[in-house]
């Protein structure tokens, strides 16, 4: 009886500490990349790569909304300074857009974040590489 118990107290307060883990965007590493993948507020999808290449990191950020035409306003932030922003329409077939640039890999850790608006919809992702 006794040994029935403590698993119980064992599995209940593992339960409490675990986060959710829908909320959470998902990681992928790879040997010289990073990719967050997560959900926009309102169906659509993001990720956010971040890879070094030639001694930069190439930072792709990428929207699937299975809708075409929709026009997004985006932004690439680097160390909290916007290093692109601009404008992409969603192409056939799937609904998707793609903006990819290069940054100076600084050293120490690189803050990499990647927004972008829809009519009141926002995908957000943020990379530490």
């Amino acid at each position: 009886m006794k040994r029935c118990v403590t698993v119980a107290v064992v599995a209940l307060s593992l339960t409490a500490v675990t986060p959710a883990r829908a909320a959470a965007p998902a990681t992928d590493r790879g040997a010289d990349s990073i990719i967050q993948r997560g959900a926009c507020s309102d169906g659509a999808d993001w990720r956010l790569r971040v890879q070094l290449v030639d001694k930069r990191l190439e930072v792709e950020g990428f929207v699937d909304s299975n809708r075409r035409g929709q026009r997004w306003r985006w932004v690439m932030k680097h160390n909290g300074s916007v290093s692109a922003r601009g404008t992409k329409k969603t192409v056939p077939p799937n609904g998707t857009f793609r903006v990819t640039r290069r940054v100076v890999d600084i050293q120490g850790i690189d803050d990499l974040l990647f927004r972008a608006k829809h009519a009141g919809q926002v995908c957000r992702g943020v990379v530490n590489y």
